[in-house]
């Protein structure tokens, strides 16, 4: 954990000239303003000022002023920059002048969530599989469909073409400090997965990112597009954040008022029946685009669309994998990279917290596939399907108490009203399909 003085005194050992203070939207996009190695002390001292807006990730007549109150253990020297004039970054946290948290921060929220579960006895560690396909790009450097090679599940060389990228980036994500476990040719053409090994939820939520940004300017170097959009092509599968969570204790057992305490196995019960609980809720933030629910399509077996767990089967949201002398791992496979992940993990994580507060039911497991078309069925006793589209999943958010609170009334409300905004384009806009579909036959 790095501390303000092993910030100066590693900005003098590389020559440090530029700082990135970065921070993430209430949209996920991360963002940075740029200062120079003058004015480190201001920085750290969280004197720098900026506009509210580009927090809020909307322009209103409303905007305030809002403090970049840099941690300084995220401090990073960027690998790539010259050396005698280094680039370093830091992840703020945004405050309002008076340093309170600014109700817009997403990392704060994270942050709360993260301070209740220490409060009640918890640590929780994730690890993530992160899924993005490479594409060519035009002469005028946008992206096209044109997928970087047509590999398939972990191809070699010379069919995957996409293996030197892929070390590079490896490299510069570990010279970074972040943990890699494996990477490989995912199912799709020009698809790749790396993984990021488990830690701390906000340390993970840093991670990921900044591993986006990594990743999209390596891609950027060998004249690719590394696109983390949940489906981009028809036909060929979708890009997932698969989230690995790990439930510890630290300290004395959670009673909740029961005489007896509550054995592990039973916390982890009642941690999976909170996530459920609320998945149909947290689908809006964990999958946040129109293009999201074109990846969890019911009748595709291996999309994890059924609001159940199981150990094998990959139709559940979760799956729970329990090793013989290890911790059990509960693996949440619905969302993808174009969340913020600072809020999907907040509202993941609260829901299972709340799971255990109330003790709720384990279901049992879901085992099998089930093929539903029928929205009737899919809604049955049995079980419960995620929404098939982001007005669904808007509607189930809006009724959803505990996931409003978690969010804040300031951030549902922008994030609710922007969103809204972007199912109604897409209804307004005639789309490709709808021309080839009914152009010529009337």
């Amino acid at each position: 954990m790095l501390t303000r003085e092993d910030v100066r005194e590693k900005a003098r050992e590389e020559r440090v000239k530029f700082l990135r203070l970065q921070f993430t939207d209430i949209f996920g996009a991360l963002k940075n303003i740029a200062v120079t190695s003058d004015d480190l002390e201001q920085a750290m001292a969280g004197r720098i000022t900026f506009d509210s807006s580009v927090v809020d990730g909307v322009v209103s007549n409303q905007e305030q002023d809002i403090i970049l109150q840099p941690d300084p253990s995220t401090f990073l020297v960027l690998p790539w920059r010259p050396r005698e004039e280094a680039v370093a970054r830091f992840i703020c946290d945004v405050a309002n002048p008076d340093g309170t948290p600014y109700p817009g921060c997403s990392r704060s929220v994270l942050k709360k969530v993260l301070g209740e579960a220490a409060q009640m006895g918890f640590e929780i560690l994730v690890g993530m599989e992160v899924e993005f396909y490479l594409f060519y790009t035009d002469d005028n450097g946008n992206p096209t469909t044109n997928t970087h090679d047509h590999a398939g599940y972990c191809d070699l060389t010379p069919v995957d073409l996409g293996e030197n990228a892929r070390r590079d980036m490896v490299l510069t994500l570990e010279e970074m400090g972040i943990d890699i476990g494996f990477s490989h040719h995912e199912k799709g053409p020009g698809q790749h997965g790396i993984t990021l090994k488990p830690d701390n939820a906000l340390v993970i939520a840093d991670k990921l990112v900044t591993f986006k940004f990594i990743v999209r300017t390596i891609a950027q170097r060998y004249g690719l597009h590394a696109s983390f959009m949940p489906k981009p092509l028809n036909g060929r599968p979708g890009s997932a954040l698969h989230l690995h969570l790990y439930l510890r204790h630290r300290g004395a057992s959670f009673f909740n008022g029961a005489e007896e305490p509550l054995q592990p196995h039973q916390e982890v019960g009642h941690f999976i029946a909170g996530i459920l609980a609320h998945a149909r809720a947290n689908t809006a933030i964990t999958n946040p685009l129109v293009n999201s629910y074109k990846r969890l399509i019911p009748s595709d077996l291996t999309m994890p669309v059924n609001v159940a767990w199981s150990e094998d089967s990959r139709n559940t949201v979760l799956r729970v994998v329990t090793h013989r002398g290890q911790e059990t791992r509960v693996e949440v496979r619905n969302p993808d990279s174009a969340c913020n992940p600072y809020l999907a993990l907040a509202l993941i994580l609260k829901a299972g917290l709340d799971g255990i507060r109330q003790q709720l039911l384990q279901p049992p497991p879901l085992n099998e596939n089930i093929f539903l078309t029928d929205d009737s069925k899919c809604k049955g006793i049995r079980v419960a399907c995620l929404p098939r589209t982001l007005g669904e999943a808007l509607r189930e958010l809006a009724s959803d108490q505990l996931a409003r609170a978690t969010l804040g009334e300031y951030i549902y409300r922008i994030y609710a009203r922007a969103k809204v905004e972007e199912w109604e384009r897409f209804h307004a806009f005639v789309h490709p399909w709808e021309l080839q579909e009914y152009l010529s036959r009337f």
